[in-house]
């Protein structure tokens, strides 16, 4: 069986500073759909998104930062798990830093566990430790921690669910003419160059750190698919009917 791992960003999982429960519901209904075909791994962001609706300090203080992350992520979770038990999947919380990944043992030892959980039927459930990570609470974004999740916990594939429905040859935003690639083998390190501009309140990235991961993973022999994480009907086609309407393929050769 084929193993996925799954990304989701803040601006899919939030709305109206609260956490879009309609879009999570979907999202939900989906993995467990996923569950049937693939081992799943799911990379979540959301926990300050989370934590704001129930501490409204200012996000602009890295301490306030850590203290909403540190209310978000149990009740992200919560949600998470109550959505998931109508179908039966338990889920488990597993929270890493850049440094689990410049360790051996460390990766060594988050790999076995992980493992041991899709084994036992278990969705595990990653985000950054936002908490601790003081650095990368500043610098990171979960682009980069699913693309080494799954380089590093052998998945087959990661897939981007995001307000960035696909990579165009220009901003689909100020030019209405932009085409959306395909099929990406190759990113040049001009195109990672580009201005980085989020679009979203809880944000950490934009279409540039999708890049990076790309990169990363197509450089290590992996792919990765990126499509809307509003309209899940994309994801579906591919995912499940084997059919690439939308969204950009990024893989090495002609596979």
């Amino acid at each position: 069986m084929k193993r996925l791992v799954i990304k989701v960003g803040s601006h899919v999982l939030s709305e109206q500073n609260r956490l879009a429960r309609g879009r999570i519901a979907n999202l939900v209904d989906f993995l467990a759909e996923l569950r049937k075909r693939y081992e799943v791994i799911f990379v979540s962001s959301g926990a300050v998104a989370a934590g704001y609706s129930k501490l409204k300090i200012d996000k602009k203080v890295l301490a306030n930062r850590q203290a909403i992350a540190a209310v978000g992520q149990p009740y992200l979770m919560s949600v998470y798990q109550k959505k998931f038990e109508k179908y039966g999947i338990v889920t488990a919380q597993v929270l890493l830093t850049a440094d689990d990944f410049d360790s051996r043992k460390r990766t060594h030892h988050a790999r076995n566990a992980v493992n041991t959980l899709i084994k036992n039927g278990v969705i595990p459930i990653i985000n950054e430790n936002d908490v601790t990570a003081t650095e990368e609470l500043v610098f990171g974004d979960n682009d980069q921690l699913s693309a080494r999740v799954a380089y590093y916990f052998d998945a087959d594939m990661l897939v981007i669910l995001s307000d960035i429905d696909g990579y165009y040859d220009s901003d689909p935003h100020r030019n209405p003419d932009a085409k959306m690639y395909k099929r990406v083998s190759q990113i040049e390190d001009a195109a990672l160059e580009i201005p980085c501009d989020p679009n979203h309140t809880f944000a950490t990235g934009g279409i540039v750190t999708k890049l990076k991961a790309a990169k990363f993973l197509l450089e290590h022999g992996k792919e990765m698919f990126m499509t809307s994480g509003f309209d899940l009907s994309d994801a579906r086609s591919f995912l499940i009917e084997g059919n690439q309407k939308g969204g950009t393929r990024f893989c090495g050769g002609t596979s």
